[in-house]
């Protein structure tokens, strides 16, 4: 597994030399995408906040989530969108990451299995992805969904 300095230096190079701003909304990654951009020297210039939003309560206080919005299911598409969405708006950067999953050993409420996460990040140019890594181990689902979600916002970055 990538360091987190490994894991953020790209994003966190493509960030400041556009001078951008990005903010994050996790879950099951459990801050380790908002520790990966903040372990690069440099990263106030980018790193702007975040939250780790694992509860009903944490949507709503978080991301003011009203309660239809609060008790959605998680782990989709849309809802990672929302949120990172939601905290893009909140925080007023340029780009946001939204995740929402299972990382083991068993899996959530939602229906999906250990090792299943959907990702959003929304900005100048938005995307989505889903993986599935068929692991029930905790740990090693929290850094790939956490590397995942970096290459997601790479890409973005990228092809924009």
């Amino acid at each position: 597994m990538p360091s987190l300095v490994q894991m953020a230096s790209p994003v966190g190079a493509l960030l400041r030399e556009r001078g951008q701003t990005v903010s994050v909304s996790e879950s099951a990654a459990g801050g380790l995408i908002s520790a990966a951009l903040l372990s690069v020297p440099g990263a106030s210039a980018y790193f702007i906040g975040g939250g780790s939003v694992y509860t009903q309560t944490a949507r709503r206080g978080i991301l003011r989530f009203n309660d239809a919005k609060a008790e959605m299911p998680g782990s989709t598409e849309e809802y990672a969108t929302l949120a990172a969405s939601a905290i893009r708006d909140i925080l007023d950067t340029d780009w946001a990451i939204g995740e929402s999953g299972a990382a083991g050993p068993g899996g959530n409420r939602y229906g999906n299995p250990a090792g299943y996460v959907a990702l959003a990040v929304v900005g100048p140019s938005s995307a989505t992805r889903v993986v599935q890594t068929g692991n029930d181990d905790r740990e090693d689902n929290m850094w790939t969904f956490a590397c995942t979600a970096l290459d997601l916002l790479y890409d973005t970055l990228k092809g924009s």
